[in-house]
């Protein structure tokens, strides 16, 4: 069956439960996606899946329940590259919602520009299987002097042994760089595995790295995390002013679907004092994707 033909996917629990941990004020997610609804923005023909609908509206509840007030939206393969979804998003974010966009490497100055102006902070390349990979990593560096210039950072998303090939050639970059989900290491091999030893050592050995402490349920098969957790805790206190995280929702290309409210709570372990709290979710957040004033409150639509 093609993607055209299958019946769509639900990646994301209706009715997540509530989290007891409380965010610290301007909280930020920043890693999560948007699809459609298709009826408004189609779904591109290269996608692998079809996923159900998880818009903008669902998005927003999403963060009104989970104390949440800021966020970051990726731009998915499911919308390749044409952004419209994410620009939509933040256009109805009320300056709590940024994005980081998809495009080519060939990608033009103006296009850039346009995506800036429009409020995304960063562009992301994949490297993984399930992902076509759109450029190879030299092209990709050679763009970073032109995402300078429009104050764009770079995102970067690949399989856990690429770590050693693609990080010498990422530390060429002329912008920061962020790995995400860190680096999809296999959290049950622990911190002495060659996969995360190196991505550690890329972070304490090099200012540029940012790594988002996502993905706790990606790298460790079932909740509660622990593994994962150990991980990001481990990550946190070893970068803490470099670290980001996210809810990853909707959760596409998953092997099960994680609870938003654990994966909230699970932050508790993850940034265990009041102050490593604050610089994960308040002050890396903004360092990076440099959030304005908000223009109205937290969007309910």
């Amino acid at each position: 069956m093609t993607p055209d033909t299958q019946p769509p996917v639900l990646t994301y629990l209706p009715k997540p439960s509530t989290p007891a941990l409380a965010l610290p004020a301007g909280a930020c997610d920043s890693h999560v996606h948007v699809f459609g609804p298709a009826a408004e923005f189609p779904y591109a023909a290269s996608r692998g899946f079809t996923p159900a609908d998880a818009g903008k509206q669902t998005l927003f509840a999403l963060h009104r329940q989970m104390g949440i007030a800021r966020c970051v939206i990726v731009q998915s393969a499911v919308h390749g590259f044409d952004n419209r979804v994410v620009e939509d998003a933040i256009a109805a974010g009320g300056g709590h919602y940024l994005g980081v966009a998809l495009v080519p490497a060939a990608v033009s100055d103006a296009e850039l520009l346009r995506l800036a102006e429009a409020g995304f902070r960063g562009v992301r390349f994949n490297f993984m299987k399930h992902l076509a990979a759109s450029a190879s990593v030299e092209d990709i560096v050679a763009l970073t002097p032109r995402l300078a210039a429009v104050g764009m950072h770079l995102q970067v998303h690949f399989e856990s042994s690429l770590v050693h090939s693609l990080g010498p050639v990422l530390q060429r970059s002329a912008v920061p760089v962020v790995i995400d989900h860190m680096g999809r290491v296999d959290a049950t091999q622990g911190a002495e595995h060659p996969d995360f030893a190196a991505l550690e050592q890329l972070l304490l050995g090099d200012a540029r790295f940012y790594v988002k402490v996502s993905g706790i349920d990606r790298i460790d098969p079932a909740p509660p995390y622990a593994h994962g957790i150990a991980l990001a805790r481990r990550l946190v206190a070893a970068v803490p002013e470099r670290c980001l995280w996210g809810t990853d929702w909707p959760h596409p290309n998953h092997t099960h679907v994680p609870d938003d409210g654990h994966l909230v709570d699970s932050l508790a372990a993850i940034a265990p004092t009041p102050a490593a709290l604050q610089a994960l979710l308040v002050d890396n957040p903004q360092k990076l994707y440099r959030f304005g004033a908000p223009r109205a409150a937290v969007p309910v639509l």
